[in-house]
Parts: structure tokens; sequence; C-alpha cells
């Protein structure tokens, strides 16, 4: 990838993003990271994957220790500074940089938290408010599709109609809705760690109502609570397939669905 380069003439055409993988893709799912990028170039962006990105400090921050975060969140400013705008697949981590970066610093530090959170966007509200996606490349998608809407992307972000236009714009479908669909499908980051029983329950309301849906993929926009639906589907011997929804705008749903390891 390119550097960023700070004289760099930009055209009105040609947006320069940088992307946040997040340490879930990084680590579990690169190609949400990939997808990501080709939808972004496929919209007229110019995109970076900054090296030396690292934790948006998320897991410091809901578990209390601020302190932690402080360094961490100083480190992605620094890192995304340089670009037009902040793209992230991932409703939690982009929430994460807009909403609670400024409420971390005073003086010059919050000043710079605040023009990073400016610029920061979800994929989908990207794709759907800043830079549109041409006519899709790619076959429509046979199978049947759920949505799950995170709670980090709903309601701090404002993220619902904006995954669904875009399936049904690129893809061919239309959402099969789950019932009670704005209720949190139990990852809640550590949550699920310190409230297990709690937590599993949730997770199987939420597959029980994709499973009456009558989808066969249920798609997010976080990793996070994808991972946590997937890994509870599987032991309960659930036949569904699990996939962020860049990889379906992407037209990539090759290789296994999230979970599934490989055979």
């Amino acid at each position: 990838m390119d550097k960023p380069h700070p004289k760099r003439k930009r055209s009105r055409q040609r947006r320069d993003v940088a992307l946040m993988v997040t340490c879930l893709a990084d680590l579990m799912r690169p190609s949400v990271g990939f997808s990501a990028i080709r939808l972004l170039e496929r919209a007229g962006c110019r995109v970076t994957v900054p090296e030396q990105q690292t934790c948006c400090g998320q897991p410091a921050y809901n578990s209390g220790e601020v302190d932690a975060a402080v360094p961490v969140a100083r480190a992605v400013i620094e890192a995304f500074e340089p670009f037009d705008y902040v793209v992230v697949p991932s409703g939690s981590c982009a929430g994460m940089l807009s909403h609670h970066y400024p409420a971390l610093f005073e003086g010059e530090w919050h000043q710079r938290a605040l023009a990073l959170s400016a610029k920061t966007w979800e994929l989908t509200r990207f794709l759907t408010e800043v830079a549109r996606l041409p006519a899709p490349r790619h076959k429509p998608l046979e199978s049947a599709v759920t949505y799950h809407d995170s709670c980090a992307a709903l309601r701090e972000l404002g993220v619902h109609q904006q995954p669904r236009q875009l399936l049904q714009e690129q893809c061919g479908v239309q959402v099969s809705e789950l019932s009670q669909n704005q209720v949190c499908c139990g990852f809640g980051g550590t949550f699920c760690a310190r409230m297990p029983e709690i937590s599993a329950k949730m997770a199987d309301d939420k597959l029980d109502n994709a499973v009456a849906s009558g989808a066969t993929i249920v798609a997010a926009g976080d990793l996070g609570c994808l991972l946590h639906l997937s890994g509870r589907a599987r032991r309960r011997g659930l036949k569904l397939e699990f996939r962020h929804v860049a990889e379906l705008l992407a037209g990539d749903p090759r290789g296994p669905g999230i979970g599934e390891g490989r055979e």
C-alpha cells in the first residue's frame, strides 16, 4: 500500500481513505479486510492500510481500564490523522473512535480526537452516504439472508437501513428480518466472558430467531457478534452460515463461513 504523503494533491473524485482493519479481522477473518478494500476501491477511493495501526483500545476501555486505553488511542489518532476518511468494518470499533475517544482527552489531544471522530465512518454508512458503489459485477446471491444489527452500530452510529440497502443493490437480496432484531446477541465484548450463562441464552434466542426467519446465511457488520453466534450455532448443530456483510457485498462468499474452520 502507498505510504501517506502530507503534500499529496487530492482529487475531488478520489478520496483518500484509511482502513482500520480491526484486531478481530486481522487475527480471525482477514477476508473481511480484503473485502472492505475491494469495495472501497470500487467506490473510487484510494485506500491505505496504515501499518502502525493497533487495537482501538475498546477492550481496556470497556473493562474500566481507561488509563490503559489512552496510549492506544493516541497511537490510533497519530496513525490515521493524515487521511480524509477513516473507514472501519465494525460498528463497535468505529463507535469507539467516533464517540469515546474525545472523552479520553483534554486540551490538544481532545481536539485531535474530535477531528478523528468527525471523519470516522462505519463501512456500510460510508458506502451509502459518502462514496457510492457502482453496479455489481457478481451474480445475485441465491441464498436467503438475515441481518443481525450489532448494538454499537445500531445505537451509537445509526446503522440499520444502510447494510440492507447495499445487500439489495449489490446482491439482489431482500433481508429476511429477525424478530426482535434490536436485541443484543449476548456478545457484548467482555460481557460474554463475565456472564457466560446469560450470554449463551441471549445467543440462543438470536439463533432461534434466525432459524425462524428461513434464512440460511446470517450476516452482520461486527465480527465479535458473528464469532459469538457462529460458535454457539456450531455447539447446537444448527445449519446456519455466518458471513460479514463486506464479504457478501464484495461477492466473496468462497471458503468456509465464520466459525466453520477448514475440512
